[in-house]
C-alpha cells in the first residue's frame, strides 16, 4: 500500500435516492472497520501477540503440504491485490458499479483475503534463528512494532481515509465530489518513495525468533513487495508523467540515499 492507492473523483448523480446513498455509505464504513480489525489482527499474527492464532500456531501438517498451502494462500492475496488495483479493472468495476464504492471493495476483498490467510496458515515452526540475548531480543520486537506503526503513519501522510475509502462514500453520502487525486510527497515521502512498504518489510522480519513459516512469509511478502512498486511506480508514471520521473529520479525507493 502507498501513494497510488488514492483514487480518482467521482460525482454521485442527484437523482441517487437517499436508501442507496446510505447504503453505499454503510457498506463503506463496514469495510473500514473490517479492514481495521484485519490489520489489529495482522499485527498479533506476525508478531505472535493475543491473537489465537498466529503465523507459528495451529495444527501442523507435513512440511510439503504446509509449503504449498502457504504459498496458495500467499497468491490468492497477491493476484486480489495487485489485479484490483490496476487502471484497467477501476474501469471495468466502474461499469456495473459505483465509483464511490470501488475503493471500499478493493479493502474488503483485500481484508477477506487476509482472513483467509490468517485461519487457514499451516505453522512451519523449524527455528531458523533465535535471539537469547534478552536486550537484542527485545530491540528486534521494538523494530518489529515500529514497522508497524511507519505502515499506519505513512497512510496518514497520504490521507488515511481516501486511502481505504471512506472518503469517498462519505463525499457520495453527501452529493459532493471527491477531488482530483494531486502528487503528493509529505514527510517520509520527501525520504524515501514507499516507506509503507518499509514498515512491512521491518514488521515481517523484525522477530526474535524466526520459524521456517514465518521466513516463508517474509520472503514471499518483500519478493511481492518489489513486484508491487514496479507495477505501481507504472501506473504512476501514466499518472502524473515526468513530475513522477523526477521525484523517482530524486528519492530513493526504500533507504534513504542508497536503495
Amino acid at each position: 500500500m502507498s501513494i497510488t492507492m488514492h483514487t480518482g473523483p467521482n460525482s454521485p448523480a442527484k437523482a441517487v435516492s437517499f436508501a442507496t446513498r446510505l447504503l453505499t455509505l454503510c457498506y463503506g464504513g463496514l469495510a473500514y472497520l473490517i479492514f481495521l480489525g484485519t490489520f489489529l489482527y495482522a499485527v498479533g499474527f506476525v508478531s505472535q501477540y493475543i491473537v489465537p492464532k498466529n503465523i507459528n500456531t495451529g495444527t501442523a501438517s507435513s512440511l510439503t503440504t504446509a509449503l504449498l498451502m502457504n504459498l496458495v494462500l500467499m497468491s490468492i492475496f497477491a493476484v486480489q491485490h495487485s489485479g484490483m488495483a490496476r487502471q484497467g479493472f477501476k474501469r471495468l468495476f466502474a461499469r456495473f458499479a459505483s465509483p464511490a464504492i470501488e475503493r471500499s471493495t478493493y479493502v474488503l476483498l483485500a481484508s477477506l483475503t487476509l482472513i483467509l490467510l490468517f485461519w487457514q496458515w499451516q505453522p512451519m515452526p523449524a527455528v531458523v534463528w533465535h535471539i537469547d540475548n534478552p536486550v537484542v531480543a527485545g530491540i528486534a520486537t521494538a523494530g518489529g512494532f515500529a514497522g508497524w506503526l511507519i505502515v499506519l503513519y505513512s497512510t496518514f501522510l497520504i490521507s488515511h481515509f481516501e486511502l481505504f475509502g471512506l472518503t469517498q462514500v462519505v463525499a457520495h453520502f453527501a452529493g459532493r465530489m471527491v477531488e482530483p487525486m494531486k502528487f503528493k510527497t509529505p514527510g517520509l515521502y520527501r525520504l524515501i518513495r514507499h516507506p509503507i512498504y518499509l514498515g512491512f518489510i521491518i514488521a515481517f522480519w523484525c522477530t526474535p525468533t524466526m520459524t521456517l513459516g514465518h521466513l516463508l512469509f517474509a520472503a514471499v511478502t518483500t519478493a511481492y513487495i518489489f513486484v508491487g512498486i514496479y507495477l505501481e511506480e507504472r501506473d504512476l508514471v501514466a499518472m502524473f508523467g515526468d513530475e513522477y520521473r523526477r521525484y523517482r529520479e530524486k528519492v530513493s525507493m526504500l533507504v534513504p540515499g542508497i536503495f
